[in-house]
């Protein structure tokens, strides 16, 4: 009777967050809903989780669909499949168990109409337990305190053009750019960005807002600079931001594809040191203008942008608050272990082609966000979901959990790599009540 009270009332909480984020999104007539029989989908090693599989068309429940069902670790080759017939009362499906921390994920689809639907669930096992399959090389702090005094021989050489047609009654807009280190020693780049302004006089906070993955403008983040902050969105590509959209889409595809594996053979010479450097280098800009009040220095992103963030606030005691979603580019060789390791995932294959090379694991552990969580020291929110296919929850965790800083967890169980409002409200909330704080009492 207990089992089937919780399965109840899992199915209940399931509807209710589908419905939440199927309004987020353009999905099909038909959702394939899945959840762990765990409301708050957690269980202790050991203990077995079950998936409830149902199918819906236009809120309706749907029966007599060839369903197939995967369970295994998330992003891993499934340990059981099956194909059933998928009734209108639903299915309970043996998840198994774990015996040490990690996560277990069910993906169901259905066929209907000649069309395939899917939907996943992912049961996490003591997920704050969870420990980082990289490792911490002795002479992390060398190498990146040598990065920072690079970069701090490079004259800032900072540019800025107003935006009018970007600027409101309140707040200046710029396209801005200032000089970066290099991708080889000795030599400079550019980075971009969008400057927001309060166009009243006085000292404020700044928030420097990085980017996730891929080739695109930067926007200008006009809200917080609304609410009283200088505001700095950047790109990491040395690239104008408000060039035509197809410029960006032809760099993406192109000169700048799978940049995250340019040079990862060499630590000096992969791509992230001169991106890492660079929003060190933000906040230089930032801390230079002369209505920052000083003291306050907030960083934001998610995705990549969220590990840049982590990266931020670890390298440069400047920021004194950070907020990241759903961190990409944490415990990457988690693979290796036989685990899912993180965005971009470049040492899941094994065999011809791998980039498990010895040189390139050991360069990636200086770039890892398990190594840069290590060491932060700043207070900071942080939000995710458990169905995150993009950037995984174990990799999320394995660098959370390392955090001794004052921290916030917010989670959105459902949610795969996006967000939801109830998650976005909590975040900016967070940072807001501070940005206010700051700006009244300097």
């Amino acid at each position: 009777m207990t089992n089937h009270r919780n399965a109840c009332r899992a199915l209940a909480l399931l509807i209710l967050f589908s419905l939440a984020a199927l309004a987020q999104s353009h999905v099909g007539r038909i959702q394939v809903l899945v959840a762990p029989d765990h409301p708050n989908w957690t269980y202790a090693p050991g203990e077995k989780a079950r998936f409830i599989i149902r199918a819906v068309r236009d809120g309706n429940t749907l029966g007599n669909l060839k369903l197939t069902y995967s369970i295994g670790l998330e992003m891993m080759p499934p340990t059981v499949t099956q194909t059933v017939i998928l009734n209108a009362d639903g299915l309970q499906v043996d998840g198994g168990t774990l015996n040490e921390p990690g996560f277990l994920r069910c993906i169901a689809t259905v066929e209907e109409g000649g069309r395939s639907y899917r939907g996943i669930a992912t049961a996490g096992f003591a997920p704050e337990r969870i420990q980082p399959a990289v490792g911490d090389p002795s002479d992390f702090d060398a190498f990146w305190a040598s990065g920072k005094e690079a970069l701090s021989k490079v004259p800032i050489d900072a540019e800025r053009k107003l935006l009018p047609d970007l600027s409101t009654s309140t707040v200046n807009v710029y396209e801005v750019s200032f000089q970066n280190v290099g991708a080889r020693d000795g030599a400079a780049s550019r980075m971009f960005g969008i400057l927001c302004e309060p166009k009243a006089p006085g000292k404020y906070p700044a928030v420097l807002g990085v980017p996730g993955a891929g080739v695109s403008p930067s926007h200008a983040m006009l809200r917080q600079a609304e609410l009283g902050a200088i505001t700095l969105s950047i790109g990491i590509h040395g690239i104008p931001p408000n060039m035509d959209a197809r410029i960006y889409s032809l760099l993406g595809s192109g000169a700048l594809a799978n940049y995250w594996l340019n040079g990862l053979e060499s630590r000096d010479r992969y791509y992230y040191r001169r991106v890492y450097l660079g929003c060190v280098r933000a906040n230089d800009y930032l801390t230079s203008l002369p209505n920052w009040n000083g003291a306050d220095l907030l960083v934001t992103g998610g995705s990549q942008g969220g590990a840049l963030s982590i990266v931020t606030a670890a390298l440069d005691p400047r920021v004194k608050r950070l907020a990241a979603y759903y961190p990409a580019l944490s415990d990457l060789p988690g693979y290796v272990q036989g685990r899912t390791g993180g965005w971009p995932h470049m040492f899941k294959a094994e065999g011809d082609g791998s980039h498990r090379t010895k040189e390139k694991l050991e360069s990636a552990a200086y770039y890892d966000v398990v190594n840069f969580a290590r060491r932060i020291k700043t207070p900071g929110i942080y939000s995710w979901g458990f169905n995150d296919e993009t950037c995984p929850p174990t990799t999320a965790y394995a660098a959370y959990n390392l955090i001794t800083a004052p921290k916030q967890l917010v989670l959105a169980l459902e949610t795969g790599h996006w967000q939801v409002k109830e998650q976005t409200d909590v975040v900016d909330a967070w940072m807001d009540e501070y940005v206010k704080q700051a700006a009244n009492s300097r």
